[in-house]
Order: C-alpha cells, then sequence, then structure tokens
C-alpha cells in the first residue's frame, strides 16, 4: 500500500464527512425557516403578536376586538358585479346599524360604515354636498348579493350602489337591494390592524 494510496484514501473520507455535514447544517437552516405548523383547535381569545386575522375570512359569528370595544358580526353579504367581489359584514352595536365591508381592488380596502336614515336623498349627479362635505361620484353598478347570518334580505337578490368620496377620504354610499328604496350610509377607510378577529365556531 503507497503512501498517495492512503493519502487518496484520508482525503476522500474528509470529503465524505465535510460533505455529511454540510447536508445536515443546511436541512438544519431549512427548518428553522420553516413556519411552524400548528394542528387542532386554537384559542381564539389567546394573545398573539403575529397577525390580527385575515379580514377576507370574515363570517357570522366572528367577534371583533376595536382594542376599545368588542364586537360581533351577525351577518354577511358577499356582493359580486362581474368578476368583482367584495363583502359587507354586519355588526352587533348599540344605537345604530354599522358595517365593514372589505374588498380587493387590487389591493386590500377596509372601510366602516354607519347607516343613515336620517338623510332623505337619493344618489344624483357627479357630486353630492352633504352635512358641508362635498362628496365626488367614484363609481356606480349592477349585481348580485348572497346573504349569510342575520341581513334583514332574502338569500339572495340583486342591488343597485352609487358611491362617493371626498377630497379627505370621507365615503358616501347609496345602496338599493331587490329595487327597494335607496338606502345612505357614510363611512371612513380604515387600515388593516385596527382591529383584531377572534373567529367564532
Amino acid at each position: 500500500m503507497t503512501i498517495e494510496f492512503v493519502l487518496l484514501v484520508i482525503l476522500l473520507v474528509v470529503a465524505i464527512v465535510v460533505g455529511i455535514m454540510l447536508y445536515k447544517q443546511r436541512a438544519k437552516t431549512q427548518q428553522s425557516q420553516e413556519p411552524v405548523k400548528t394542528s387542532g383547535p386554537a384559542d381564539p381569545f389567546a394573545t398573539t403578536t403575529e397577525t390580527e386575522g385575515d379580514p377576507r375570512g370574515v363570517k357570522a359569528g366572528d367577534m371583533i376586538d376595536w382594542g376599545h370595544e368588542r364586537t360581533w358580526i351577525r351577518g354577511s353579504l358577499r356582493l359580486s358585479e362581474g368578476g368583482a367581489v367584495w363583502a359587507e359584514h354586519f355588526l352587533e352595536v348599540e344605537g345604530g346599524r354599522r358595517w365593514l365591508a372589505v374588498e380587493e381592488d387590487p389591493d386590500l380596502q377596509l372601510s366602516l360604515w354607519a347607516a343613515r336614515p336620517d338623510l332623505d336623498l337619493v344618489p344624483q349627479g357627479r357630486s353630492m354636498e352633504v352635512e358641508g362635505t362635498v362628496y365626488k361620484l367614484q363609481e356606480k353598478g349592477t349585481g348580485s348579493y348572497r346573504s349569510e347570518g342575520t341581513t334583514g334580505l332574502r338569500p339572495e337578490g340583486g342591488l343597485d350602489y352609487v358611491d362617493y368620496e371626498a377630497d379627505d377620504g370621507s365615503l358616501l354610499s347609496f345602496e338599493r337591494f331587490d329595487h327597494g328604496s335607496w338606502e345612505a350610509s357614510t363611512g371612513k377607510p380604515i387600515m388593516p390592524g385596527t382591529f383584531t378577529i377572534y373567529p367564532g365556531s
């Protein structure tokens, strides 16, 4: 057995050992980068610093924590017009009707609305002035809805809508369901993370 042969064997063994160590280190690094997967039910009231929940998945029975108050989703409308889809979620609140609108256009857009039965108005023109604020026409159309939970509407039907927006971001909307009367609402855009979602059962 020559010295060259012994050196070659030693080099091969060293190369194999180094290769195994590099493979294990790479596998360990990939494993630490993978998100931890949990299985089974999760506590919806557990404190978490990661996510406030996905607004696109909100449904009747979910609880919304605004930081200063908690409300429950009583019902939802799943709305569609052509290829566009969005949702309106009705909240359990005292002193009026409110809802959370969730839309991707193409980015996620959230807005909080209050019904305004005190406004005896119908949508007309390219701008409207309400309580000193001038709103400009943004879009209008006709679509369909599907009702979930408590909404006061049929399981499915049609709607017409007209949306206005003021320079300061304030929103004014008119909706008419199943060829009924126009309903006026005022709203404001809100940022994701403004509230925390606790899924219902």
